[in-house]
């Protein structure tokens, strides 16, 4: 059984303060229920719920030098979400997607990637790396409704089979129980620098891939 958003922001939170303070430090207030409000008028429909528990608990990280998620993501605040959500929207191109249909979903599926679908109004990022690389959290009303996907300009939208793409219930249940166990998770291995700030390094498996 899932656990739920808050318990596991708790265990990230009880871990960090005593392995990697600067990071515990860096964690946002919660958000304002009226920034969230802001950020759903922006967006044009209401975030999920896993997601606005998640804000309300910490709204983004506050040092970029630090890494709180796999793949050297940090968490962003409800304004950059909204900020964000508008940049990468200006790449989708809705008549091209109309065109693809059910082949294009049915690629995304089956292939787990799409250049078609990055920048879909309905997938909203909510988590960025330095390179410009997103995690996004899956809004259609659809069979993936709900589940975390990554998403980079190149690449498109990465529809992985691990796991923890399952849900950020999941996501975040996963990554609290990596850090407790000090155990990789996807190819990544939590490590806290000599600031005390938490890292993921990348560690690749046998075969030179990863399990996206």
């Amino acid at each position: 059984m899932t656990v739920s958003i808050s318990e596991s922001w708790t265990r990230i939170e009880n871990w960090l303060s005593e392995h990697a303070s600067a990071t515990y430090s860096a964690l946002a207030p919660p958000a304002h229920p009226e920034d969230i409000a802001a950020t759903e008028r922006v967006i044009g429909q209401p975030l999920l719920k896993p997601l606005v528990i998640s804000l309300l608990r910490h709204d983004g990280l506050l040092d970029q030098r630090s890494s709180l998620l796999p793949g050297i993501y940090r968490p962003m605040s409800t304004g950059r979400i909204a900020a964000d959500w508008r940049l990468v929207t200006g790449f989708y191109d809705k008549r091209t997607a109309d065109e693809g249909g059910e082949e294009a979903e049915y690629d995304f599926m089956r292939i787990g990637g799409s250049r078609i679908l990055y920048g879909h109004p309905q997938l909203i990022p909510f988590a960025r790396d330095l390179g410009g690389g997103y995690l996004v959290l899956d809004h259609r009303p659809e069979i993936d409704r709900g589940r975390v996907h990554e998403a980079e300009a190149t690449e498109g939208i990465m529809r992985g089979s691990h796991d923890m793409w399952t849900s950020l219930p999941v996501f975040m249940e996963a990554v609290a129980t990596a850090l407790e166990t000090n155990q990789p998770l996807n190819g990544n291995m939590p490590v806290v620098d000599e600031e005390q700030r938490l890292q993921w390094d990348f560690i690749p498996l046998s075969s030179g891939r990863t399990v996206r």
